[in-house]
């Protein structure tokens, strides 16, 4: 299994979102400096977080995104699949009959992989953005 950098970035962007949220809206080329993410490339993921409606942009000499809900409200599993990230653990789709070794019946390790699937999905489900910028206000404090 293997998150990618879209998923990991678009993350690490609205947790800076989440950090900042009293300072009005935020530049991308804020978050970029402070997270050390292309511009380019951030603007392919809020491109994409927007059309989720996860944020929202102000226009203007002072705009910028902001997150469109609480962080209390939003899930980190919203966020990885508004930008396509697809975590899984096994080739195969679950509906279809064909297996992830590509015949009739599914690996003899299937079982495995597919419960750790579930583990995996479940603990992005239960995390929000706001457990991820609590931790790390925290942290700043110390």
């Amino acid at each position: 299994m293997k998150l990618s950098t879209k998923g990991r970035y678009a993350v690490m962007a609205l947790t800076d979102l989440a950090l900042y949220y009293n300072n009005g809206p935020i530049s991308l080329r804020d978050i970029s400096l402070r997270q050390n993410i292309s511009l380019l490339y951030l603007e392919q993921i809020f491109l994409k977080l927007k059309k989720y409606q996860i944020v929202k942009s102000i226009r203007g000499t002072k705009g910028g995104y902001k997150l469109n809900r609480k962080a209390t409200e939003i899930k980190l599993s919203e966020i990885l699949s508004a930008v396509d990230e697809n975590i899984k653990t096994v080739r195969c789709i679950k509906h279809l009959k064909k297996g992830c070794n590509g015949k009739s019946i599914k690996c003899n390790t299937h079982k495995l992989w597919d419960e750790l699937d579930g583990h995996i999905n479940s603990f992005f489900e239960k995390k929000l953005l706001s457990d991820l910028a609590h931790k790390n206000d925290l942290e700043k404090r110390l």
